[in-house]
Parts: C-alpha cells; sequence; structure tokens
C-alpha cells in the first residue's frame, strides 16, 4: 500500500486499535474522531512510527464530513484504506420501552455516518484505479438478540451496504470488505450501559471476548492480501461465544 490509512471512531475500541497496527507497520494514518484530547495525544504517540494527521470530526453532520474529508492535506489525501469505525449501541430495552434518542443516535452514526464518509472517499479511489474499504459490522447483523432492535438494524444496513458496494464497484479494482465482531471487550459496553463500568464489565465476566487488537490484525490482514482477493465477509466470535437455542415462550 502506498496511500494513507482514514480510520473513524479512532479514539478508542476497533478504530484505536486498528490505527496502532497500520502505525506499527509504517502506513500513514488519518486519525477521525470526536474527542480532541484522545485524537491529539494518540497522533502524537503514533508520529514517532509514521506519518499521522489527526481530525476531529462527528461522522454525523454530513457537511464537516464533506467539507473536512474532500480537502485532505498532503501526503495524506490518497486514500488507500478507508476503515469504517465509529459505531456504537446504546441501551437494552426493549422496543416498546427504549428511549427514541437512542434509536436516533446509532441511526444516525452506524448508518449516515459511515454512508456520508464512503461517499466523500469513495471518488477518489475511483479515480486513481485502486482502494479498499472495510466496514465493521457485527454479529448482530444475523444474530438478534433481546434488547438489539436497532443496532441490529444498523448493522443488517453495514452487511447490505457493503455487498451492494461491491457490485458498484465491478471493475473499478476496489475491494470491500464488512468486517462482523462478536463480543469484544473495549469500550462498546461501556458506552451501551452510559459509563455504567460495573454493569459493562458483567457483560464478559467468566469469558475470553475478543480485543480491539484481534480485530485490528484482522483488518490489517485483508487489505494486506494480494490485490486480486477480496474478503466480502467476515463475521468472528471468541470461541467461548456461541449461537443460542431459539426461544420458546410457553403458556
Amino acid at each position: 500500500m502506498n496511500g494513507s490509512v482514514l480510520i473513524t471512531g479512532a479514539s478508542s475500541g476497533f478504530g484505536e486499535a486498528t490505527a496502532r497496527r497500520f502505525a506499527s507497520a509504517g502506513k500513514p494514518v488519518i486519525l477521525v474522531a470526536r474527542r480532541k484530547d484522545r485524537i491529539d495525544e494518540l497522533r502524537e504517540e503514533l508520529s514517532a512510527q509514521t506519518q499521522c494527521h489527526g481530525i476531529v470530526l462527528d461522522v454525523r453532520d454530513r457537511e464537516v464530513v464533506e467539507n473536512t474529508l474532500a480537502d485532505l492535506p498532503e501526503p495524506f489525501n490518497n486514500v488507500e484504506v478507508l476503515v469504517n469505525s465509529a459505531g456504537l449501541a446504546l441501551g437494552l430495552e426493549g422496543a416498546d420501552a427504549v428511549d427514541l434518542d437512542y434509536w436516533d443516535t446509532m441511526v444516525d452514526t452506524n448508518i449516515k455516518g459511515l454512508m456520508y464518509c464512503t461517499r466523500v472517499i469513495l471518488p477518489g479511489m475511483v479515480s486513481r484505479g485502486g482502494g479498499h474499504i472495510v466496514n465493521l459490522g457485527s454479529v448482530a447483523a444475523s444474530w438478534p438478540y433481546p434488547g438489539g432492535n436497532t443496532y441490529g438494524g444498523t448493522k443488517a444496513f453495514v452487511q447490505q451496504f457493503s455487498r451492494n458496494l461491491r457490485t458498484d464497484l465491478s471493475g473499478r479494482n476496489i475491494r470491500v470488505t464488512n468486517v462482523e465482531p462478536g463480543m469484544c471487550e473495549t469500550e462498546f459496553s461501556l458506552v451501551r450501559f452510559e459509563g455504567d463500568q460495573e454493569r459493562a464489565s458483567s457483560v464478559y465476566e467468566g469469558m475470553k471476548p475478543l480485543s480491539g487488537s484481534d480485530i485490528a490484525e484482522i483488518i490489517f490482514w485483508v487489505t494486506s492480501l494480494p490485490s486480486h482477493i477480496n474478503i466480502n465477509q467476515l463475521e468472528v466470535m471468541p470461541v467461548t461465544q456461541s449461537w443460542s437455542p431459539f426461544t420458546v415462550h410457553r403458556e
């Protein structure tokens, strides 16, 4: 890879781990996230390994995304890999009781934010005749669970959007990969439960979940394969996670 790697949601979790992995290989990285303090700290750290550019940005803001990502400075304006990692889940309430603000935030971030960033970066890849888009989905796209309602729906969108991108880009030499992690111990549950550390930690009690670095290694691998190979979709769970029997309600 000769171009840069743009990573959304780079201030924590999958995004931060992915930035570290590409930086360790000497790839120029663009860190995109909302939290300026974290972006500044990570940029300073990774600059010792590679060229690193930080952008404080909320992917939900279409106008700012368009204006900012369309005008990247050299040598970062040749984006070869886009990692759409920004995303979140909020709450575990049933659809009859959930806060509608949670639904709006998940749709705006997981769906619209991913679309906005892809739409801005993709034309450059097309004009240069190559690139790779990696979308962070979830096993929730295929396997429902109580309280997963809109979160699972947003990740089902990511799954289908990734597949349709592949068809749109036929013959353009651009790869698209949807990586779908299962249980992974990052800030995911802490965000979902609004900072309740005890409740977040209990999600992973007694089992060994995936880590952000596990997923980062997978992302690095799929983008490092020979250019004629496209990993369409990769679902990954920890060994300690599997499927449950169907729920049957009995009177």
